[in-house]
């Protein structure tokens, strides 16, 4: 077989969700399948990530925004390469593909109710966009792939596609995301203490920020010696105009805000952790439960959407609409020693139920599906 993979923003320095899970993929994809042919399309950046092999070839893409990069740029370069599949990875593809489709829909948040304003401009253009292209490929696709049980549920209801045309293909575990003993010399560029509190933020309503802030708030006034709270991926600035809207401005001398950490420092800045939290209200995954839980550090989840489906049944859960449920559960692990070492057991055997070997074997058998249709 001859396929095209749309992996646009992987050589981008600052890899969120998407571009990490297509990475890991892509590679395992070069160690598991050495007969057929591979074509990365990929936008130009600064991190060469993905080295070619002798049946892997990078296909660069120049083109200035991310619309016309895939409804203009990547079509043109399909007449070039004339594969037998293409296969979009991060929920969109072109309007116009001359070439049986398979699409990976992480999820279809674009499509339902905001849970608050957005704030960021850059994300409220990416939710039309998706709005107006998803339904529209959706259509066109050979096969739809999305990564859990209940994401698969929901597109099918939401959209009013056949189940038996979207398939499951859970993302997978990193073993580098493991237990780390001397993880000082990293973690000390973010923040100068030994035991925090792990928080991933985002602009982004359903990343529960606010609603996080406010619990470790209470947490603070309710716990004698209070962790400090790192919270990744979110500048001081906006953090500073939450405290002060929601007059918590207390907490400050306790917040760390490096921003952005990049992929090769989080094995460390997990295993420097006392604990982490990730309150998100809506998830189709959520990858760092299982990074937080191989490098044996617990992890407070919530009790929405696939997160249960992926941490488990004996995960410690939380309502994450409930501040006061939040602050209770960071209370209990820091003062039950008991619960604290059944969750780091519990995480490390549950990681390995998560293969990126597994999902790329089932997604060639998806290409060969298609092929034989």
């Amino acid at each position: 077989m001859k396929i095209a993979i749309e992996a646009q923003r992987i050589f981008r320095k600052a890899k969120h969700g998407m571009d990490i899970v297509i990475l890991e993929i892509i590679r395992e994809l070069q160690r598991v399948d050495q007969s057929n042919e591979y074509y990365i399309l990929v936008a130009p950046g600064p991190d060469k990530c993905l080295s070619e092999t002798h049946n892997f070839h990078i296909v660069e893409i120049k083109c200035p925004s991310y619309p016309l990069w895939e409804q203009i740029a990547m079509p043109f370069a399909m007449l070039r390469i004339k594969p037998d599949i293409l296969h979009c990875t991060s929920n969109t593809a072109p309007l116009f593909c001359r070439v049986p489709l398979i699409i990976t829909l992480h999820d279809i948040i674009f499509l339902e109710k905001k849970q608050s304003e957005n704030s960021s401009t850059y994300q409220n253009l990416g939710r039309l966009y998706r709005r107006f292209i998803v339904p529209r490929v959706l259509a066109k696709s050979q096969k739809i792939i999305t990564v859990s049980n209940f994401e698969r549920e929901n597109i099918s209801k939401r959209i009013n596609i056949d189940t038996t045309n979207i398939i499951t293909i859970y993302n997978g575990y990193n073993r580098r995301f493991h237990p780390i003993v001397d993880y000082r010399h990293i973690t000390k560029k973010y923040i100068d203490k030994d035991n925090y509190i792990l928080f991933f933020g985002n602009t982004d309503p359903k990343k529960n920020t606010i609603r996080t802030l406010k619990a470790y708030a209470l947490y603070v006034t309710q716990s004698t010696e209070p962790l400090p709270l790192l919270i990744v991926d979110l500048s001081a600035a906006l953090i500073e105009q939450i405290l002060e809207k929601e007059n918590i401005g207390y907490i400050k001398p306790h917040i760390y805000c490096p921003g952005y950490i990049k992929n090769s420092d989080l094995p460390y800045i997990y295993n420097g952790a006392f604990v982490f939290v990730y309150t998100s209200l809506r998830e189709s995954f959520g990858l760092p439960i299982l990074e937080a839980m191989g490098c044996g550090i617990p992890t407070i989840v919530s009790n929405t959407s696939a997160i249960p489906e992926i941490a488990g049944e004996k995960a410690l859960f939380i309502d994450p609409y409930n501040e006061q449920d939040i602050a209770d559960k960071l209370l209990l692990i820091m003062r039950d020693k008991q619960l604290y070492l059944q969750q780091v057991q519990y995480g490390k055997e549950r990681v390995h139920l998560f293969s990126w070997e597994n999902g790329a074997k089932k997604l060639i058998e998806v290409y060969k599906s298609v092929i034989c249709i």
